[in-house]
């Protein structure tokens, strides 16, 4: 019986710390958001987030992108030939990479490049007292620190996914014509044929959302480190751990949403 009431209890417990942590979340999110419409605005820091977020992290999104690409072709084109249906290789690389992969691998990478170092960079200055600083200069911590990287973050990851697409493309086309040996024509028109606009912005409102959600994940737990170097060790990972949960998740949803019948 003992057993049983503190398997209970634990299970309680646990199911109010995810609660209070969700909470949290979400205040800290609607927080967040409202500190980008008031003044003061930082626009120097929304260009250094956005330096950060997009253009560092564009080789690890290209590569991925690319590489997702080629290997989406090769399978494709090995499946559907055990139905003698290869034409439709072109169809299925250019679908799930702008619906999905896109936007999907882009995150992932982000998250733990981008969203690992927002992460460390508040937490530090978490643990060195640097925000208690900012809060006796009279400036607002979520305006100076939080709200320029959620911007960066809505702006950064659009950029990143379009660019992901034409890659991914391109790296399913590249494979098709030189070892599958598809016409080039042939493929380009197969791939616009297909291709409709919603699977374009989809993939890029996917992107905002996500973009949004990596700022949040590092800034949030950053911002509620404790306990010095271990505990930046510690919000890093969280950050990493839940930017990667909420996308794929997220992209379920969003998935649903624009493209359930």
């Amino acid at each position: 019986m003992n057993l049983i009431l503190n398997a209970v209890a634990a299970l309680g417990r646990g199911a109010l710390a995810f609660l209070q942590s969700a909470g949290s979340l979400l205040i800290f999110a609607a927080e967040g958001l409202l500190n980008i419409f008031l003044p003061p605005y930082y626009p120097r820091l929304v260009g250094r987030a956005l330096f950060t977020m997009g253009f560092l992290s564009l080789p690890v999104v290209a590569l991925t992108a690319i590489f997702a690409g080629m290997v989406i072709a090769l399978q494709s084109y090995t499946g559907f030939a055990r139905f003698s249906a290869q034409g439709a290789t072109a169809s299925i690389v250019v679908l799930s990479v702008t619906r999905e992969l896109g936007p999907v691998l882009a995150g992932l990478m982000m998250a733990g490049r981008a969203g690992a170092a927002m992460a460390a960079e508040i937490g530090t200055m978490r643990v060195t007292d640097q925000i208690d600083a900012l809060t006796t200069l009279s400036t607002k911590p979520m305006r100076y620190l939080v709200a320029p990287r959620l911007l960066a973050g809505i702006i950064a990851m659009p950029l990143l996914v379009v660019v992901a697409d034409v890659l991914g493309v391109l790296g399913g086309f590249i494979v098709a014509t030189v070892k599958l040996r598809f016409g080039s024509a042939a493929y380009i028109q197969s791939t616009f044929q297909i291709l409709q606009p919603i699977d374009v912005w989809s993939g890029v409102a996917k992107a905002a959302v996500f973009g949004f959600v990596i700022a949040l994940s590092g800034c949030f737990h950053g911002y509620r480190s404790r306990g010095g170097a271990e505990g930046v060790g510690n919000a890093t990972t969280s950050a990493v751990v839940m930017a990667s949960v909420l996308i794929l998740s997220l992209d379920y949803v969003m998935t649903e949403v624009f493209f359930s019948r």
